[in-house]
């Protein structure tokens, strides 16, 4: 059988898809390959996936209404990672409608896709921690109420899981949404913070530091995030009632994002010239994540301390921007 990633060549959807095809599964990848960022990362990223056994690849937008006509060539897909999506907080407020497309009608049609599947056996798609909005008390529980996002991208991802919801009532589909807590690592997301750090540190240019770097954050290093993913991948819903569920997926231990600055800094070895600047719309001061429920119910334990997992991502940083 087959297992649909959608987002393949993005950062979360080529380290899964990797992992995958490791373990002996047949991948169906695609994404839209659009110029969100830099191309040529995403280019980069799939190449690596290019020629292994099991891989195959479609460039596709999951808003295009033709999307299971294309995908109808696979007819084993009897799983879904759906991770493919408009991201980054402050570029929704500048193009909402592109959130609305990808975010939304993008979801719905995965959906659609996935109620037509004969064989379907579990549905697992992205959530954020963004969910969470101005929430005050921590950590960050998934019973916590969600229902006042301070960013339209918040407020996608909300709209996701309440859909969700409703197709697995209407059509008895097992689904599972995953709130992802500052995902960082080697083939990171330059619109993320350490990957922007490491940019303006390397040129020579000051950082951006929000808040007055009065700022704290969950990062969650790649490979915990995808041994998560398969992990939930592998257990679908299976209550009597609805078979939808929704699951925080981070390290548990937010990060002074000044001492992750010296990280960067040491790992470099460059000083960072910092820029204190206010906190931007649409920002949270902390996030945590509570990951009793993901602990107990797939054994989600994340491995890699933030020492380690900047001086990975710096590694990679290096070599690929031959620093």
């Amino acid at each position: 059988m087959t297992v649909l990633v959608t987002g393949a060549a993005g950062f979360i959807g080529s380290h899964v898809a990797h992992a995958l095809l490791a373990r002996g599964e047949t991948v169906v990848g695609i994404d839209s390959m659009n110029a969100y960022y830099d191309v040529k990362l995403k280019e980069a990223r799939l190449a690596r996936l290019t020629g292994k056994p099991g891989f195959s690849f479609r460039q596709l937008n999951i808003a295009a209404p033709e999307l299971a006509q294309e995908l109808s060539s696979f007819p084993d897909i009897d799983r879904i990672v759906h991770l493919a999506a408009q991201a980054g907080v402050r570029y929704s407020i500048e193009h909402p409608f592109e959130y609305a497309e990808s975010n939304l009608i993008g979801h719905l049609r995965v959906m659609e896709f996935a109620r037509h599947l004969p064989k379907l056996k579990h549905l697992v798609y992205a959530s954020s921690s963004s969910v969470y909005g101005g929430n005050t008390k921590m950590p960050f529980s998934v019973e916590d109420r969600v229902d006042q996002p301070i960013s339209l991208y918040a407020a996608t991802k909300k709209a996701d899981e309440l859909m969700g919801h409703a197709y697995s009532h209407l059509y008895r589909m097992p689904q599972t949404g995953l709130r992802f807590f500052t995902v960082y690592g080697p083939w990171g997301r330059p619109d993320m913070a350490l990957y922007l750090f490491a940019a303006a540190m390397t040129q020579g240019k000051p950082i951006k530091v929000f808040n007055q770097g009065d700022m704290r954050r969950d990062f969650t290093f790649i490979d915990d995030i995808v041994n998560g993913v398969i992990s939930v991948l592998d257990r679908p819903p299976s209550d009597v009632g609805v078979p939808h569920k929704v699951y925080n997926l981070g390290n548990n231990k937010p990060e002074q994002l000044v001492r992750v600055i010296e990280l960067l800094e040491q790992e470099l070895g460059v000083k960072a010239v910092r820029k204190l600047l206010p906190m931007q719309p649409g920002d949270v001061k902390e996030t945590y994540a509570d990951i009793d429920a993901s602990t107990r119910d797939f054994g989600f334990v994340p491995q890699t301390s933030i020492e380690d997992g900047v001086k990975k991502f710096v590694a990679w940083y290096k070599s690929y921007h031959k620093v």
